[in-house]
């Protein structure tokens, strides 16, 4: 990915755990690297192809200048975040807030607080066999898509499919969405659990029926080994009612561990079926 430079960038703001700081300010800098594709503004010296350097460094300064925050983590936190949101193009995004003379009773130069902060991408199972099937599997379309930080780029199919697990219980409506998300896979796995329960979810018998079920797959090519949270999925590799919507909408997809594509997997599931 191409970069951009914004280096220590100037401006007088009210950032500061005391009183005093809020009221009086001080001088502050800014540096901020933009990640983005440039290769076209690179081709066609056309600047509405990039990311025009000016634009970003006046946001930075209004934005730093017209709040006060008592923690530097929290102003370049939601520094970072609003650029994410707001600025055409920028994937990914590197800032440095610097402090000079920090009151704390010592001779010093500056303290400084870095953030690396970018878009994710990350691929959702979604599953319903209680009540209104459809509709609870539409409403955590709607419910992802309108949380701020995520995007909804691709949904699957919604797929009938047999219950999984030996519980007997009525079939399931299945699918898959592609997202791009700011969240953290924790962050993600919080505000799904959130959804579900929204929907009614109750977490009784293992592998028993459910009015929503959100699970994720893949969290860019992250792998996590927790307790409550392991990407990619465990199961994903046994499960037609994961593979063929996710293969709908990323066949490519490979599997960062076994280095299989969803498609490879579907099909040598398929395989298993039928032998």
């Amino acid at each position: 990915m191409d970069r951009i430079y914004i280096k220590r960038l100037e401006f007088f703001a009210k950032h500061g755990v005391f009183q005093e700081e809020n009221v009086l300010g001080q001088k502050f800098l800014i540096s901020a690297v933009l990640h983005t594709d440039i290769r076209e503004a690179g081709k066609t010296d056309d600047l509405t192809k990039s990311i025009h350097y000016g634009d970003v460094s006046h946001m930075m300064k209004e934005y730093l200048e017209s709040h006060t925050f008592a923690l530097l983590e929290r102003a370049v936190e939601t520094l970072a975040e609003k650029m994410l949101l707001e600025i055409p193009g920028l994937q990914e995004v590197e800032l440095e807030m610097e402090k000079p003379w920090a009151p704390i009773g010592l001779h010093l130069e500056t303290v400084s607080v870095a953030v690396r902060r970018k878009w994710h991408r990350a691929y959702i199972a979604l599953g319903s066999n209680m009540g209104q099937r459809e509709g609870y599997m539409q409403m955590a379309v709607d419910e992802i898509g309108a949380i701020r930080g995520c995007e909804v780029e691709k949904v699957s199919s919604f797929v009938r499919t047999a219950p999984y697990g030996g519980v007997e219980q009525e079939d399931f409506l299945n699918g898959c969405m592609q997202i791009r998300t700011l969240f953290t896979p924790r962050e993600l796995l919080e505000a799904l659990q959130a959804i579900e329960q929204k929907a009614g979810r109750e977490r009784k018998i293992h592998w028993g029926p459910r009015t929503l079920d959100l699970d994720i797959i893949f969290y860019d090519r992250e792998v996590i080994e927790e307790e409550d949270l392991q990407i990619p999925h465990v199961e994903m590799a046994k499960r037609d009612f994961v593979l063929l919507p996710l293969r709908e909408i990323a066949p490519w997809l490979r599997h960062p561990i076994t280095g299989k594509s969803v498609g490879e997997m579907a099909e040598e599931l398929t395989q298993h079926y039928v032998m």
